[in-house]
């Protein structure tokens, strides 16, 4: 059954198996004091700036659970979209494990600004709450839309002003980029964020997510909180050396530029269905959709993919690095086909 669920579902690149192959020759040092994640760290600074640290993870709730703890207190609170994936996907373990409770604010495309977070200064210095202390952004976000320069750029100073701290989730920060024609510091160190949860399992890594602390001044216990929440991998070359091809070889552009590619092809032949609706703009790699009740099952018995909202019924096709303009084209004439069944 083919997969339009998630870009989870894809497998991983040529490259990135060919360098853990390679990874595997010999002996090296545990617990990522081998040459093959220096030279995986090395990459991050020419990408991000010589100041970033980076510690690689297995899991993108464990990057996000981990980078946030190393910059929050428990007495200390993480406010974020309500779709963020910190707060709906990740079963509570921010809370559980991070000890540090998030703050949600509403919103219809799944981004948020600056002026929502505004009566959330009140808290400042009062014992009786949470105070403050990170903006979590998920760039792209769960909804496939994006942060604009402009618009991080404006949370980092927002959050500077008020002694607080700018997190992205990044598990797609590959398809940001590629969509907005920009490099990760542009999007990230230039702008004045603050750290960074890396993802690249999404985009043809096999298990690959990265801890990025770009702010020289935060995170002296990352180290221990890594080693603590279970993710100090003792053979770490096998993380790290993912992201040698990745980054040196431009595969995280060509890949995230390619699943781009396809959910705007899937979203202009579903579009001409009649009967089918797309929501929104397709800006990332995520299509979502409406069609008619009957067409739903249809599809679900030759094809994977989520009910969005049960509510309202839409559904989300996620894009891959290696799905094919042939997948895609059979995916468009299947839609049509059940669109206009009797059902």
């Amino acid at each position: 059954m083919k997969s339009f669920a998630s870009d989870n579902n894809s497998g991983a690149h040529p490259a990135v198996l060919h360098a853990l192959t390679a990874a595997d020759a010999g002996s090296a040092k545990a617990y990522g004091e081998d040459e093959t994640t220096r030279r995986a760290e090395q990459l991050f600074r020419e990408h991000f700036g010589p100041q970033a640290r980076t510690f690689f993870v297995t899991t993108g709730t464990a990057a996000n659970v981990t980078g946030l703890r190393s910059v929050c207190e428990t007495w200390q609170s993480v406010i974020c979209s309500e779709h963020a994936h910190i707060t709906t996907d990740e079963c509570g373990a921010p809370e559980a494990v991070g000890g540090f409770k998030s703050v949600t604010l509403p919103s219809n495309d799944g981004r948020i600004s600056p002026d929502q977070a505004v009566p959330q200064l009140a808290a400042h210095g009062f014992v009786h709450r949470n105070q403050p202390r990170v903006i979590s952004l998920t760039q792209c976000t769960e909804l496939g839309t994006l942060y604009r320069a402009d618009e991080i750029r404006a949370w980092c100073d927002f959050a500077h002003k008020n002694d607080m701290l700018v997190h992205i989730d990044g598990a797609r920060i590959a398809n940001a980029c590629a969509a907005l024609g920009c490099s990760f510091r542009e999007m990230t160190t230039d702008l004045g964020v603050d750290l960074l949860s890396f993802g690249g399992t999404k985009n043809g890594l096999v298990m690959g997510e990265a801890v990025v602390l770009l702010n020289p001044d935060i995170g002296p216990g990352m180290p221990f909180f890594r080693k603590q929440f279970m993710q100090l991998v003792s053979k770490m070359r096998f993380v790290s050396a993912q992201f040698l091809p990745y980054l040196e070889d431009g595969i995280w552009l060509e890949n995230a530029r390619h699943a781009n590619a396809m959910a705007k092809r899937l979203a202009k032949k579903a579009a001409a269905v009649e009967g089918v609706e797309i929501l929104g703009a397709v800006e990332t790699n995520a299509v979502f959709a409406k069609v008619p009740e009957h067409a739903i099952n249809q599809l679900l018995d030759e094809y994977y993919f989520y009910i969005w909202d049960e509510t309202e019924r839409s559904l989300r096709w996620m894009l891959s690095w290696n799905t094919t303009e042939a997948e895609v084209d059979q995916f468009a004439a299947s839609i049509k086909a059940a669109v206009q069944s009797k059902g």
